[in-house]
């Protein structure tokens, strides 16, 4: 009798991250997909991904050299942060050259200032700008360059640190000088490259509102608490600060995530 060949085995499967197993053990549910019902990255990208078009040109703004994204261990978040292929094209912009041998863009461009982008006026319909707020100096420069660089009808995506949340008022709570060590400690995933000045003067509701007045722009801005993804890898420290949002007024939420359509 002829042996039947044997199909090949499968690779074998790197570790899974500590962060991963820490959200498995808290939130079942992430076991169907790697994702909790609460993921901010999920529902942030969700609905960044229901307003681009196949006919859009996007413009990542602090594109960078590819976000954490490119570093996520899950699958279905790495293809929903990646927009080629839902919109006409990607554009990517940043001050750091980092950005010119990133992989998840049509097109990167190096900005002469923070506040600059080499583009001409009303060439795009979506900008995107995740975790790009806390780091902005002149809230009224940024805005006004979004607004000259979007159509008229285009979207203004951005999702980032609540001024008032617990992580921030934290972090601006530590001295600069060492947000590089206690991040490592926090998120011992993080690169040190990925870890910039923050300002957060456009952090809030109010400021967004100055900077993005209602005649021009239509808001839709909500609070959203994800994972407290910076209470490390204590399943004690997850329930205490989970339990804490709870209670805490809507004003607190962690994050704020931003939808800005241009008039």
């Amino acid at each position: 009798m002829t042996e039947t060949a044997r199909p090949p085995a499968d690779p074998p499967r790197a570790a899974e991250p500590p962060l991963q197993r820490l959200r498995a053990r808290l939130h079942p549910e992430s076991g169907a997909g790697g994702f909790s019902a609460i993921d901010g990255t999920v529902i942030f990208y969700t609905r960044v991904a229901a307003l681009l078009t196949p006919q859009a040109v996007a413009l990542d703004l602090g594109a960078g050299r590819g976000r954490a994204h490119l570093d996520d261990p899950v699958s279905f978040r790495r293809r929903l942060m990646d927009l080629r292929g839902r919109c006409a094209r990607v554009i990517g912009a940043d001050p750091d050259p980092a950005v010119l041998a990133n992989p998840s863009l049509d097109e990167a461009l190096t900005m002469p200032t923070p506040e600059r982008v080499p583009l001409p006026d009303a060439c795009v319909d979506l900008i995107l700008a995740d975790h790009v707020l806390e780091h902005v100096a002149d809230p009224q420069a940024f805005a006004a360059e979004c607004a000259r660089l979007l159509r008229p009808g285009g979207w203004l995506c951005a999702r980032t640190p609540n001024r008032w949340g617990l992580v921030a008022m934290a972090s601006r709570a530590i001295p600069a000088r060492l947000h590089a060590a206690v991040l490592s400690r926090a998120q011992p995933h993080r690169r040190d490259e990925d870890v910039f000045p923050t300002c957060y003067r456009l952090n809030t509701r109010r400021a967004l509102a100055r900077a993005f007045p209602a005649q021009a722009w239509s808001h839709h801005v909500h609070g959203w608490n994800s994972e407290p993804a910076y209470a490390g890898r204590s399943a004690l420290a997850w329930r205490a600060m989970q339990g804490l949002q709870s209670i805490l007024p809507p004003a607190m939420d962690a994050n704020l995530h931003v939808f800005l359509k241009r008039r």
